[in-house]
């Protein structure tokens, strides 16, 4: 037979050396909770690929009162999670013009551009030409189209080298587009180095490679296209979005934009190329 004995609350919490008020706390629900739970549920449906920090981000630029630890607790409650891309392999690669080795020091130092293959929704083909700056990590330009040839990339550059200065160097790989003797030409009369990466080595052109897995994953991945109009308006919403309210966690969580603007560009905005040949204006389906 067991003797059950009966310790009061005050013996018990002295013996253990644990607070009396402890043992009558009662959690309370913050009054601002579910209205905050609220709306992290609609930016995790806007944003599906966001995990908790960046919601976080969001939720304080909206005036909430929530942290990262309170962020975390919540999106635990709610059950939600952001499935892990498998980590693959980095290799630094061989040639002295990849990302690792030639290193990005300051804004308008290199930028970094590729194309990304999609369709639309009758299956026919587009082709996104993404820009963008290694160093601030904003996006340049997102052009779309069925078939961007060599001086259809002159016609983009032209504008944003007026926009947004010249820079120093532009990385990229061997493809068609760029190696084109024409683009070579206007790149070298306007005073930009070409980095081209070694053949069959995507890791080396990195920051680019890096922007155009959020794309796909964060837009492409997540939109359907009826046509080349409908395709370029998204791209163009998505690309102002991604600049101005997308926090990045390698800038300290700052948007591109602000990060851009506490940064000296290392040429001025007013100077622009003067190419030797026509100037193409705009992309043309």
């Amino acid at each position: 037979m067991q003797t059950e004995f009966v310790v009061s609350e005050r013996r018990a919490c002295s013996v253990t050396t644990q607070h009396r008020s402890s043992q009558r706390y009662s959690t309370r629900r913050a009054d601002d909770e579910p209205r905050l739970i609220a709306r992290m549920l609609e930016l995790v449906r806007e944003h599906p690929r966001f995990g908790y920090r960046r919601i976080a981000k969001l939720l304080q630029r909206e005036g909430h009162r929530v942290g990262f630890d309170r962020a975390y607790r919540l999106w635990r409650r709610e059950g939600l999670k952001v499935p892990k891309k498998p980590r693959k392999e980095r290799r630094l690669g061989n040639s002295d013009q990849g990302c690792i080795r030639h290193r990005v020091e300051r804004r308008n130092h290199v930028w970094a551009w590729d194309f990304v293959f999609d369709s639309t929704s009758s299956g026919s083909s587009l082709k996104w030409l993404a820009i963008i700056d290694e160093y601030t990590r904003e996006c340049l330009a997102l052009k779309v189209s069925r078939r961007i040839r060599h001086d259809k990339v002159v016609a983009v550059l032209r504008g944003l080298f007026i926009a947004h200065g010249i820079p120093e160097h532009i990385r990229s790989d061997n493809g068609p587009e760029f190696i084109a003797a024409g683009l070579q030409e206007w790149l070298d009369h306007s005073g930009v180095g070409p980095l081209y990466i070694s053949p069959g080595s995507p890791w080396e052109n990195g920051y680019a490679e890096s922007f155009n897995s959020r794309l796909r994953d964060e837009f492409l991945g997540c939109e359907v296209f009826d046509d080349v109009q409908s395709a370029q308006a998204l791209g163009t919403a998505w690309r102002v979005a991604y600049n101005e309210r997308r926090p990045h966690s390698s800038l300290g969580y700052m948007t591109s934009a602000e990060f851009s603007q506490t940064c000296t560009a290392s040429t001025p905005a007013s100077a622009t190329p003067q190419p030797p040949f026509q100037q193409y204006t705009s992309l043309q389906t």
